[in-house]
């Protein structure tokens, strides 16, 4: 940690708090993560062919994601309940990784971010995949999970670089 940091989730006498945003403006706030779920050949092609016996895969995951997102405030101890007013969950099937790619947006107008919502709904989708493919194949690994760009509040809007 450098010399000028402070922990904001932290008082003076090293105990935990959740940050107080009351006097912090208002604005649109928007995130996108994504993460990565590499499921096999086999595995594969049963959701591309949806022949998945549990049910549609990513129709499941999706709503998953979304539920999960809504519910970020009582998962992650110290996060704020973010009144998301848009939440959006897509999938792409990448053919030659036999993964699924997970994208998630978040949105909302407050005093604070939603980068945790949209985290969060990438990973209880990942998870969800996890879940209904599990039976198929043991060998499914859950990679990536990052934020890809943010918008508004203090610190400005985030877009990650391509290195």
């Amino acid at each position: 940690m450098s010399e000028g940091s402070v922990l904001s989730h932290v008082d003076p006498k090293g105990g935990v708090h959740m940050v107080d945003v009351s006097e912090k403006p208002s604005s649109i706030r928007t995130a996108v993560a994504t993460g990565s779920v590499r499921v096999g050949s086999e595995a594969f092609r049963l959701v591309q062919e949806g022949e998945v016996r549990k049910g549609d895969v990513l129709g499941i995951s999706q709503v998953a994601g979304i539920m999960g997102a809504k519910q970020t405030s009582k998962l992650i101890p110290l996060c704020h309940d973010v009144s998301l007013k848009g939440i959006d969950v897509e999938f792409n099937l990448n053919e030659p990784e036999s993964s699924i790619e997970i994208r998630a947006y978040a949105k909302s107008v407050g005093p604070t971010g939603v980068e945790m919502e949209a985290l969060t709904a990438v990973s209880i989708a990942a998870l969800t995949v996890y879940d209904m493919l599990k039976s198929v194949s043991k060998d499914i690994e859950i990679s990536g999970i990052h934020l890809l760009a943010k918008t508004g509040g203090q610190s400005g809007d985030y877009l990650k670089s391509e290195n």
